[in-house]
């Protein structure tokens, strides 16, 4: 049964500031770290705007209602390693630490292939729907140190993909994850592959 690897969350932080000019500050929570792990696993609340202690910069992308929980695959970890080792971005003795993509939840067994919108995830007591796929942005580049990473995301469809929550309470590592069906109409691989058809590669360079 699918599961949850790890539970992460983060503060908004300058992560690129202009020299010169102080408004080209770029403010981002995107670096997580995790706070539950299946080696410490932690209770962590999780209320309808997110998990406690989680902080997103521009609420008209990120968070709210429903974007409250990013959900990222444990699956896609190996290929980002090799991806960013080949990119000279990192070296080959590194390896990225869960919360890399400014998820919430690193999940095991579900992939954006299976996964529909409108899914409801039981975990223990609290209740997540799925509402849409990540769509990647230059902040995710900037994060990376890699311009071509949200193209790369983009272009694998390797995005992961956004859940509100509709019963709050706790939540841990290592909590399995019950599935259960919507009307399953939208799968976040087609709404991923829909975006990249039709924003184009160019839109996405650092």
């Amino acid at each position: 049964m699918p599961n949850i690897c790890a539970i992460s969350v983060g503060k908004v932080k300058t992560i690129r500031s202009g020299n010169e000019n102080p408004s080209q500050e770029i403010f981002s929570a995107i670096h997580k770290l995790p706070i539950s792990t299946l080696d410490n696993p932690q209770s962590v609340h999780l209320h309808h705007l997110g998990v406690d202690g989680d902080e997103q910069a521009n609420l008209k992308v990120h968070g709210g209602i429903d974007k409250a929980v990013y959900a990222y695959p444990a699956e896609h970890y190996l290929f980002w390693n090799e991806c960013l080792v080949k990119e000279k971005r990192m070296s080959s003795h590194q390896e990225l630490t869960f919360g890399s993509f400014g998820e919430n939840l690193t999940t095991a067994g579900l992939l954006e292939t299976e996964v529909f919108i409108g899914d409801i995830w039981q975990i223990g007591l609290t209740a997540l729907q799925v509402t849409q796929f990540r769509e990647p942005c230059f902040k995710f580049n900037i994060k990376m140190n890699y311009s071509g990473a949200a193209k790369k995301m983009a272009q694998t469809g390797y995005s992961g993909w956004y859940l509100k929550v509709l019963e709050q309470g706790m939540i841990m590592a290592g909590d399995q994850i019950q599935v259960t069906p919507g009307k399953r109409l939208l799968l976040i691989a087609s709404q991923s592959q829909a975006f990249y058809q039709r924003s184009g590669q160019a839109q996405l360079d650092f």
